[in-house]
């Protein structure tokens, strides 16, 4: 209870400002993308045509393929998220030099040591729960891999013994699900590196938020990546 009267005013708006931020905007990319069609929600249409062509694939060992290839990514970011979880604990047995570091930088604000360690455990929450999406993600694209293991063969589906538009959707859900989650853990890192900076000043902290905010955005909904797939 002490850092809530060792925190500054100042420092806890800017958190609030920070998760504020954060939330809001990953509801509002959540919501705007369905009617705007942001990165997220053009690339969900492909792997739903991606699920319809496996329906028609037999054997479908390129589709496992795809869908191991594509694990690997939340695989290494849930590693590299327990590596930098340990990292700052082991910052936190050094937080005395660490904040000395820090001080002598022009701009940094001075800070004691307990709001310090208080601001580490701010990015070890964060990278924990980077690694909880990131395992999600992992989970689920076993889960895909196991419907797609049990599409039954294209001859079942061409003879209408079952619905093959049915099982497609299914399993193009399940790969947008485990995207979406991979996608929660990945804002996690950007939104990382904007609570880095509040270790300089609660300003830094607003400004390098609103700044990965913008860059967000930009690669949702103003990338030349989400042209081509549109076009």
């Amino acid at each position: 209870m002490k850092i809530i009267t060792l925190l500054p005013w100042a420092d806890w708006l800017a958190l609030f400002s920070f998760f504020g931020l954060w939330v809001g905007y990953a509801w509002v990319a959540k919501v705007r993308g369905l009617r705007d069609q942001s990165l997220i929600a053009t690339t969900n249409r492909y792997r739903q045509m991606w699920m319809m062509q496996a329906t028609a694939r037999d054997p479908r060992v390129l589709d496992g393929v795809i869908t191991q290839n594509l694990s690997q990514t939340p695989a290494f970011f849930s590693s590299t998220s327990i590596i930098i979880i340990g990292g700052l604990f082991a910052l936190m047995g050094t937080t005395d030099k660490a904040a000395e570091l820090v001080g002598e930088i022009p701009f940094a604000q001075a800070t004691p040591l307990l709001v310090f360690e208080f601001k580490i455990l701010v990015l070890v929450a964060i990278f924990v729960y980077a690694f909880f999406r990131f395992s999600w993600s992992m989970r689920q694209y076993t889960f895909v891999a196991l419907v797609i293991g049990a599409m039954p063969s294209p001859e079942d589906f061409d003879a209408k013994r079952h619905d093959r538009q049915h099982f497609a959707e299914r399993a193009g859900n399940l790969v947008s699900a485990a995207a979406e989650t991979f996608n929660d853990g990945l804002r996690a890192y950007y939104f990382s590196f904007a609570a880095m900076a509040w270790f300089f000043s609660p300003l830094a902290l607003v400004l390098g938020t609103a700044l990965v905010v913008l860059i967000l955005y930009g690669r949702e909904f103003r990338s030349e990546v989400l042209q081509v797939l549109r076009d």
